[in-house]
């Protein structure tokens, strides 16, 4: 049976992902800081196991991969916070702090991962990002930048590991409804507002994300690798869509 880690596992797109995998006959290790969040999300998957760490903390995730047994076939990096508000209201300290999470916190499982994987001479791992990775949003912070260089990291991980037989990937979701971004459409002016931006015509759900994570888990994306998939409807594309010629 393959097995799969997924940070963040115990709501939202990581919640998502853990039944998607568990649905397709894996082994799931639901990771989180939050202890009572991952067993109540294991208890709903078949064999799944609650894992307790804080990304930031590499004793904590490598007691949590060792609680686990094996190495697992595939590491999600999905893990991640954000701190709402313009630049010059951020505080070093708070920037500082998302920076550990998403992007230190993202190398140091992905780092305690390959190391077993690398040894093994297979492995996956998936990172999230996002479209602010892409494409910068006022007011969020060190989110963008560290999403960025999740995105970044991503690639120098595919052209350092691959030779040992692991591919790397990222997923930039868009706008989700979901996860940390559930209380901002409960307010139905922004849902309407911005499902209608999405070329599409819809939000994205968290098993819109989930479907990508298992496509580039699978055989059918066994030559992918140092890419960052943009789910998002093609709104990462829209500008011109919102200023027409005419």
């Amino acid at each position: 049976m393959k097995s799969i880690i997924v940070t963040g596992g115990a709501a939202g797109i990581g919640a998502a992902i853990c039944a998607r995998f568990a649905a397709g006959g894996f082994r799931v290790g639901v990771l989180d800081m939050s202890r009572e969040g991952a067993e109540k999300t294991a208890a709903l998957l078949p064999g799944a196991m609650a894992l307790q760490a804080d990304v930031t903390d590499r004793a904590s995730v490598e007691a949590a991969f060792a609680a686990f047994g094996d190495t697992p076939d595939v590491l999600i990096n999905n893990a991640g916070i954000a701190t709402f508000g313009p630049l010059l209201d951020q505080e070093p300290a708070a920037f500082a702090r998302v920076t550990q999470v998403n992007l230190i916190g993202t190398y140091t499982c992905a780092w305690i991962a390959a190391k077993g994987m690398v040894a093994r001479g297979s492995g996956i791992i998936i990172n999230m990002t996002s479209i602010n990775a892409v494409t910068p949003g006022p007011g969020s912070g060190a989110y963008p930048a560290t999403k960025a260089g999740v995105g970044k990291l991503t690639e120098q991980m595919a052209i350092e590991w691959g030779e040992h037989g692991l591919r790397v990937n990222c997923i930039a979701p868009g706008f989700i409804d979901g996860g940390m971004s559930a209380p901002f459409y409960a307010d139905a002016k922004v849902r309407a507002l911005r499902g209608g931006a999405v070329p599409t015509g819809r939000l994205g759900t968290v098993e819109d994300i989930a479907e990508a994570a298992w496509f580039l888990a699978s055989d059918n994306a066994s030559y992918i690798s140092g890419h960052q998939l943009v789910v998002d409807g093609a709104v990462c594309h829209s500008l011109l869509r919102a200023l027409p010629r005419e």
